[in-house]
């Protein structure tokens, strides 16, 4: 009975309290705060790691994103493509490597927090914590990819019906109710990241059109000498 309860406060009230949180303090942020809808880049700061870091978990949180959506809205597609052994090794493999360099971008951003003085003392409580959140959200996705295989199948055969049935207001957990203690996490922490995410400087990413990916490099010029200095004064 215990499980039971614990399945029905993580996989149908949770859900719900990060939706609502999710869609309340993004509106009132946005209304309020409208100026806060930014990544608040601290590329000027320091660029190297910055790039070698940001770049790579962009992209590559893209992809992963971009694979979890085709998934829930077209999982009979997911199917179709799977069912060719080939394809579905490619496939497998491709959300895998997308995986690991979401992980390895993620933590060089946090190694460049925590390394770089200048970047450490800009970065706020919200930003350990999300940074955490998402850690470990992208670890427990890459360990269920390495642990438990094929997990474009069972993600269109359980977790699509599961995530509609929370949508049209009639959740139903007996679709995720004998998934391993992983998959559960990865589940929990993904509406934990939902209900988190209008806190956090991630709301930039809602702010369209967006063009930090392809717009050009930005370059930060230093002057020190003595006149501009005096100028600056």
């Amino acid at each position: 009975m215990t499980g039971r309860y614990l399945d029905q406060l993580l996989f149908v009230a949770l859900p719900y309290v990060a939706l609502f949180t999710f869609f309340l303090m993004t509106i009132y942020r946005y209304r309020a705060q409208s100026f806060s809808y930014s990544s608040l880049s601290s590329q000027f700061l320091e660029n190297k790691q910055h790039f070698w870091a940001v770049v790579p978990f962009h992209y590559a949180v893209l992809v992963v994103t971009a694979g979890h959506l085709v998934a829930l809205f077209v999982p009979r597609s997911i199917l179709a493509w799977n069912s060719h052994p080939l394809r579905l090794y490619i496939l497998e493999v491709s959300a895998l490597a997308c995986g690991l360099l979401t992980l390895i971008g993620l933590v060089g951003i946090v190694w460049r927090r925590f390394t770089t003085s200048k970047v450490r003392r800009i970065t706020t409580i919200t930003d350990w914590i999300i940074y955490a959140i998402l850690l470990l959200q992208v670890a427990s996705g890459v360990g269920i990819a390495l642990l438990l295989p094929w997990g474009s199948s069972w993600f269109a055969t359980n977790l699509s019906p599961y995530l509609w049935s929370i949508f049209t207001l009639a959740p139903d957990v007996s679709y995720i109710a004998a998934m391993p203690v992983l998959v559960k996490f990865h589940i929990a922490f993904a509406f934990v990241t939902v209900g988190f995410f209008p806190f956090t400087r991630l709301v930039h990413i809602l702010v369209i059109p967006n063009p930090y990916l392809w717009r050009k490099p930005q370059v930060v010029r230093w002057y020190r000498n003595g006149k501009d200095a005096s100028r600056a004064g």
